[in-house]
């Protein structure tokens, strides 16, 4: 598409992109080093020094608590949002940061169509497919066998009858079955400690080159990472799954994604407990005393404090071990031992249909991953029409691009260059879409590297006395909704036990 054609479409980047830092420095209106001398210090906006002073250890000043509950829960994503539902029958309060609730996965609306910014679908297996319906929410069925666009070329069921069709040599077709014969054979249960302790590269060897590009690109868009550092046992999982979806999919989800999920939590709870929920206040410490524990928050430029008897941590581990005061080394060292990848979702918003071929179709050799299409699961429901096509182009990057989601115009550049590809797909999709909304996200996604699942998270989520440790990042092994509400589910026993003085709910063990 010529430049010309693209300056008449309407590019909307939106987003918060932190790079790591726990502080909104839009909230800070002033911090004191001495309440007496009341030193206030210059703030500016675009500056990152308060965010490299707590990165650094810096300790802000805790006012005296205004007010007590029984749990405090800061983060408002999936694992705070279902902790907090867990506990509707205790005085809790719940901190997010962003002005909206849902973290990564929240639902959008663009002229009465819903689409989402991340998280995708579910399994029936998972215990988010009860949950949903627990809360509300009839899943859909995705009833759709995963894609892929190769050289020009749609391929159907990519690993079922798609491999007899892929676009490439018949060598390579048939590195691409014997792989799929070679990983069907290996009972993953049973040998679960060692293949996610060594990296799924190690499995590709002596196969085409095509299959490990292949792999390449579906790995970041679920789990953040590539063959080489990509835990064995997770992957081989997926394949196996896939090549069941081609009998039967089991998948389900809602036009918004699993943010639909969040969006049905956060009414649930706001309908009966809206004084208890607090956007736009971001947590700087969180303090252990004998009988409390203190959490100290920015709201509109104030610093404040808040006790509880219990608190649940349900952030990005990035975040949590820069803020929770007293954690043993090694559990800090654990958790600074997980990578996370920027990933923006760029949504192309179409006026008619452009792309209904598959609700999932993946796309190697892109600047994004896989397609999905907003509207798939509803369809083919009665007296449906389809107003606007709208294709959610997931776009994992580099850790070491992070930096090009910091000012709207790399991120706009992004944005248009995936609108580029799209157009290069496949013929007939040269069409200019209404608007190009990019969600850009600097740390959502933590990376399934070896020895994360078995290793890394088992110490990540010790309890340290009343402070429990939630997020998709604490359960693995791969970030998902149901990881984050696995992991809410588990915090919140852990704390129901510290609360009436029972012992702790043991922890399971990593199989294998």
């Amino acid at each position: 598409m010529s430049a010309n054609r693209r300056d008449f479409i309407k590019f909307v980047v939106a987003g918060a992109v932190t790079a790591g830092c726990p502080i909104d420095l839009s909230l800070v209106a002033a911090q004191t080093n001495d309440v007496q001398k009341n030193h206030v210090a210059d703030v500016d906006g675009e500056d990152n020094r308060i965010c490299h002073q707590v990165r650094d250890g810096k300790v802000f000043t805790r006012p005296p608590a205004s007010a007590r509950h029984d749990v405090v829960i800061v983060g408002g994503g999936v694992s705070g949002l279902a902790a907090a539902y867990r506990l509707r029958h205790r005085d809790f309060l719940l901190l997010e940061k962003e002005p909206h609730w849902g973290g990564n996965a929240y639902e959008m609306e663009y002229e009465g169509s819903i689409y989402a910014t991340g998280s995708a679908f579910l399994a029936k297996d998972e215990h988010a497919y009860p949950f949903a319906k627990e809360i509300g929410l009839e899943p859909l069925p995705v009833n759709s066998s995963d894609a892929s666009i190769i050289r020009g070329e749609l391929i159907l069921d990519t690993w079922g009858d798609g491999l007899d069709k892929l676009p490439y040599p018949a060598p390579v077709r048939e590195s691409f079955k014997k792989f799929r014969k070679e990983m069907l054979t290996i009972d993953v249960k049973k040998r679960g400690k060692e293949l996610f302790d060594k990296p799924f590269s190690d499995f590709l060897k002596g196969h085409a080159a095509e299959l490990k590009q292949w792999w390449d690109n579906f790995g970041p868009s679920n789990w953040g990472a590539t063959s080489d550092e990509t835990a064995a046992g997770l992957a081989i999982e997926s394949l196996q799954e896939m090549v069941e979806e081609s009998r039967t999919d089991d998948r389900y989800t809602w036009p918004g994604g699993l943010g639909a999920i969040t969006k049905k939590l956060s009414d649930i709870l706001q309908a009966t407990h809206k004084d208890r929920m607090q956007t736009g206040a971001t947590t700087v410490a969180v303090v252990s005393e004998k009988e409390e524990v203190q959490v100290t928050y920015i709201l509109g430029g104030e610093l404040r404090t808040v006790a509880a008897k219990a608190v649940i941590m349900a952030t990005p581990k990035f975040i949590t071990r820069r803020i929770v005061d007293g954690l043993p080394d090694k559990q800090s060292d654990a958790m600074h031992q997980i990578r996370y990848i920027p990933y923006p979702v760029v949504n192309l918003i179409f006026d008619k249909p452009v792309f209904n071929h598959g609700y999932d179709t993946w796309c190697p050799g892109n600047t994004f991953t896989d397609v999905v299409v907003a509207d798939w699961v509803i369809q083919k429901q009665a007296g449906y029409q389809q107003k606007l096509n709208i294709i959610s182009c997931y776009t994992p990057m580099k850790e070491a691009d992070r930096g090009y989601l910091l000012n709207e115009i790399g991120a706009r550049k992004i944005a248009a260059n995936v609108l580029a590809d799209f157009q290069k797909l496949m013929p007939g999709l040269n069409v200019d879409p209404v608007e190009v909304h990019i969600y850009r996200r600097g740390h959502p996604l933590y990376m399934s590297t070896p020895g994360l699942y078995t290793q890394v998270q088992p110490l990540v989520r010790q309890r340290l006395d009343r402070v429990f440790f939630a997020n998709t990042d604490s359960e693995g092994p791969e970030s998902t909704t149901n990881a984050g509400i696995l992991a809410a589910q588990r915090a919140v026993k852990e704390v129901e036990a510290r609360l009436a003085g029972r012992p702790m709910p043991k922890e399971k063990a990593v199989a294998g």
